[in-house]
């Protein structure tokens, strides 16, 4: 079977010349057509639309600083900001040009204030950034919220580089409103294999055996090791250029909020955030300006209807890298699920 020549969100601009991209017979990019666009677009919320009782589960088709004023008070638990990173980058029909530090971090201020007031009293924060940014992501976070930590993930391949140290990790701050949040770390731990264990008295300790081999579960860290970026062959992979993994998305949504808690995520860009909020059963509300992108996440959003499993998560469980074949539906003993397969969170009481 020959190629097929397809078109692109990305390349259905209306502003430049359209290029076809080929693909693989066996590439299974999710992408929107021009007549899926005008199907989609339907389904957005525009800016005069958008009122304090009609947001959530919705795509906002926008600018930030036009829709955050329309946003109610008060009614978020886990703002995820993915933010344009300090670099010259093309986002479709927008570009974001590098600046100094200073003016990044005054941008950056800027976007964060106008949609501060959605915070809850109980809310968490992850604002994503690259080694360059990171400084002045915290200098904000740092100076409105209590900052946590900073998780460090490592890109499964790094950007290549001749002159430089290959640049092969990326930046998650967590902060929080206040000292109550809600973190459940038994939501996320994590499943690898044991290469040495050890046995106290003959008996297996802290792992347990199957047919499949030796494992450990542990406690997440903040150096994530475990994250593979989206490619060609899975179905979650689109064309959008700084598209962060679901597998990732996950990890924070399960670790700090409750089943139908809602997400913020007012740099939605490919969708990626609505989708995994829907598949973990959490409502969501989505801020993105560029039309494509918008009927891209609105069209992930439906298929999440019947697709909703997320690569290196099953059972309950995240699974480290190069286990898919064998993760199964384990269930663990000794841990408490809840009816819908999500670990109930605990909230840290006020100090």
């Amino acid at each position: 079977m020959k190629n097929k020549i397809i078109k692109s969100a990305k390349d259905s601009r209306t502003d430049k010349t359209a290029k076809n991209k080929i693909r693989a017979k066996n590439n299974r990019t999710t992408f929107v057509s021009k007549e899926e666009v005008l199907k989609f677009e339907k389904r957005l919320l525009s800016v005069k639309d958008t009122s304090s009782n009609n947001f959530l589960n919705k795509t906002i088709y926008g600018a930030l600083e036009d829709v955050a004023e329309k946003l109610p008070k008060h009614f978020v638990d886990l703002l995820f900001i993915d933010p344009p990173y300090n670099l010259n980058k093309d986002f479709g029909n927008n570009q974001f040009k590098e600046k100094s530090d200073k003016d990044y971090e005054r941008t950056f201020e800027k976007w964060f204030l106008s949609i501060k007031h959605t915070l809850k009293n109980t809310a968490s924060v992850y604002v994503c950034c690259d080694w360059k940014s990171s400084t002045s992501i915290y200098s904000v976070l740092n100076k409105y919220l209590t900052v946590r930590n900073r998780i460090t993930w490592e890109r499964e391949k790094g950007r290549g580089a001749l002159s430089n140290w290959k640049n092969c990790s990326e930046d998650i701050w967590f902060a929080t409103v206040s000292n109550k949040y809600c973190f459940n770390v038994e939501a996320v731990k994590i499943k690898k294999k044991v290469i040495a264990p050890y046995k106290e008295n003959g008996v297996a300790k802290d792992w347990t055996e199957n047919e499949e081999g030796k494992f450990r579960l542990t406690y997440p860290s903040n150096l994530w090791t475990d994250i593979t970026i989206p490619f060609w062959s899975m179905p979650e992979n689109t064309d959008h250029p700084t598209q962060k993994p679901e597998k990732l998305v996950a990890k924070i949504i399960l670790a700090s909020t409750n089943e139908n808690e809602v997400v913020f995520d007012p740099f939605l860009g490919s969708g990626t955030t609505s989708v995994v909020a829907k598949k973990l059963n959490r409502k969501y509300i989505g801020v993105e300006m560029n039309k494509e992108y918008c009927c891209l996440s609105e069209k992930r959003i439906i298929l999440a209807d019947t697709e909703k499993s997320i690569q290196g998560y099953s059972g309950g469980i995240f699974w480290e890298r190069n286990s898919l074949n064998i993760q199964k539906d384990n269930v663990v003993k000794g841990r408490t699920r809840s009816k819908n397969n999500i670990y109930e969170p605990k909230l840290f009481p006020e100090k």
